[in-house]
């Protein structure tokens, strides 16, 4: 049995619910939707009610809680007070879900964006040496000599370094 093609309305309503979950701001960094981040992996409905499904950037990030409360009050303000906001962790978050929009955005916010991509969750496990991975610019001047002040930056998913030609400190989201 094939399922019924979508009505026009149910196209219409989960639409505002995508464009209510669209404009949720990351907690930590409110330049960047949760959309931007690639946090809401899925919105769909479900026996009539809408179902978001949220990867955090990491398993054990302290904003998980506050960024499933916004998501809900999100929906609720659009019309949809019912609906589920679930926590999925697999397949983990990566950073190669930062789409080039948001990059751009935190480097104009002071964060450096990933430098690299994280490799594919198909790649096959490696015991080879590698290069290691380019550092991040400095998204103040675009200096590429920095220097890592610390592994832990203002939240537990960046890192702190420094630009030593503008001599600035900056947080730089990990890849990972």
């Amino acid at each position: 049995m094939t399922p019924a093609a979508p009505r026009p309305a149910d196209d219409a309503r989960l639409e505002r619910a995508r464009a209510a979950v669209a404009a949720v701001p990351d907690p930590e960094i409110p330049v960047v939707t949760l959309t931007d981040l690639g946090i809401v992996r899925d919105l769909r409905e479900e026996d009539g009610r809408i179902v978001v499904e949220l990867t955090p950037t990491y398993t054990g990030c302290p904003a998980t809680g506050v960024i499933r409360r916004d998501v809900r009050d999100a929906l609720a303000g659009a019309g949809f007070p019912d609906a589920d906001v679930r926590v999925t962790l697999s397949p983990a978050w990566t950073t190669d879900w930062i789409g080039a929009d948001a990059a751009a955005k935190l480097r104009a916010y002071g964060i450096a964006p990933p430098a690299h991509a994280a490799a594919p969750a198909t790649s096959p496990l490696r015991f080879v040496a590698r290069a290691a991975p380019p550092g991040p610019a400095c998204p103040r001047c675009g200096g590429a000599d920095v220097e890592r002040i610390s592994e832990h930056g203002s939240t537990p998913c960046k890192a702190l370094y420094r630009c030593r030609g503008c001599l600035e400190p900056f947080d730089y989201f990990k890849p990972y």
